[in-house]
Order: C-alpha cells, then structure tokens, then sequence
C-alpha cells in the first residue's frame, strides 16, 4: 500500500520543542517540532485514552498528562510504566515551509 501525503500545516505554526493537535482527514494527530524536525504519531494515549497534545514534550518524549507515562515521538515507542502500548508513528516531510503527513 503506497502512502497518500497530504499538506498539513506551516512548520512555523509548530512550536520548537512543543506539541500540537490537529485533525487529518479525520485522524486526530499529534505534531511535535524536535531540534528543528517535525514528528507525527496518534494524539490518544494508548493507556488513559488522555489526549497527547496536552502531555508535555521533553527530550524528544512526549508526556501524557493522565498518568505521566512517556512515549518516544520519533519510534512511538512506550517509554515508561503504566504504559504497555507502544502509539502509532506516521512520516513526515518537508518541502519548504509547508509539512506533509503520510497517511496509508
């Protein structure tokens, strides 16, 4: 299956190393601006169901703002208890300003 990019959002409109939420054809994302580089998984935390655009981004992992369990943005990789779940990634690219979401 080959994946359908779509224009998303003005990286700028991203702040550096901060998350935001935004709606993709009817998936709700979480964008986050690490070191200058803009990563994409699920906004729903796979534990609480809390969404991660509240969370707090640190170290290139965001927080859930339920219970504290830490997710990697870049693998989606569950970091720390109570999470068990690891959350969905999706590719990201950059032509100019403008940011693209790959959906499958």
């Amino acid at each position: 299956m080959s994946n359908n990019w779509i224009e998303i959002i003005n990286i700028d409109d991203i702040p550096e190393d901060d998350v935001i939420g935004v709606n993709v054809s009817g998936q709700n994302i979480a964008l986050y601006k690490v070191d200058g580089e803009v990563f994409a998984t699920d906004n729903l935390c796979t534990h609480g169901h809390a969404l991660l655009s509240d969370g707090f981004l640190e170290d290139g992992e965001i927080e859930c703002p339920l219970h504290q369990g830490r997710f990697c943005v870049k693998s989606g990789k569950a970091m720390s208890e109570p999470l068990t779940e690891d959350i969905k990634t999706y590719a990201t690219r950059t032509e100019g300003n403008q940011v693209f979401l790959a959906m499958s």
